[in-house]
């Protein structure tokens, strides 16, 4: 049985993705900061770590966690994200702190911290949006958001370049909307032509089958704009 990490769990693509491993005999570490809605669910194989990736204490404790638990981790999903919808001239530098501190600062250091759990086909996701990649459509209110997923896509590609001899392999997903809570409350009434559940399930295929084709990509994942 491969070991899975998937941060961001308590809710939308996240909690889908536990589901799904788990429906599929994997053994999975969920993190999130509240964790009472995978416990609940009482799945097989299933263990739940509170975590607060803007906290470098609570990343350390999560990884001692992990490492308790896993000889190697096969699969790292960074689903967790930030969003703030607020006209730039509003967004202050601990707006962007904040939305930086998970999005980019703590998901490296996670990575970084779990580096000799990877295996050299052990495969990492970064859960990224369209609006960071250049050229692509973008939308006001989201400057700290955007410029955070550009940050995570540039990293991604860096740290392919640190690891494309000896594993683990790195890409990234760059999501355009799909139906999550979080969107509704960054958007309320926008309507996403995806469900949290129907890109799950891409994920969830591409994390076990995309290290085999593809890696340090940035890859869009969009039917739409936003």
């Amino acid at each position: 049985m491969k070991n899975v990490v998937i941060t961001g769990s308590s809710r939308g693509i996240g909690f889908e993705l536990v589901n799904l491993f788990s429906q599929n005999n994997y053994n999975v570490i969920a993190l999130s900061r509240n964790v009472s809605s995978i416990t609940k669910l009482n799945l097989n194989n299933v263990s739940t770590f509170s975590t607060d990736l803007s906290d470098a204490d609570s990343i350390n404790n999560a990884v001692e966690f992990i490492k308790n638990n896993f000889s190697t981790v096969d699969v790292l999903i960074n689903n967790a994200g930030k969003l703030i919808n607020k006209p730039f001239i509003e967004t202050t530098i601990q707006d962007f702190k904040s939305v930086y501190s998970v999005n980019v600062f703590g998901l490296a250091e996670l990575i970084r911290l779990l580096i000799p759990s990877f295996c050299n086909t052990s495969h990492i996701i970064n859960i990224s949006s369209i609006g960071g990649i250049g050229g692509s459509s973008k939308f006001p209110g989201l400057s700290a958001y955007s410029s955070s997923k550009a940050a995570l896509n540039v990293l991604t590609e860096m740290l392919y370049e640190e690891f494309k001899l000896s594993g683990p392999i790195v890409n990234t997903l760059a999501l355009g909307a799909v139906q999550t809570e979080m969107l509704e409350e960054a958007f309320p009434g926008y309507q996403a032509p995806l469900s949290s559940t129907e890109m799950a399930h891409y994920i969830y295929d591409f994390s076990i089958n995309g290290h085999k084709y593809f890696n340090g990509k940035i890859l869009p994942v969009s039917i739409s704009n936003p």
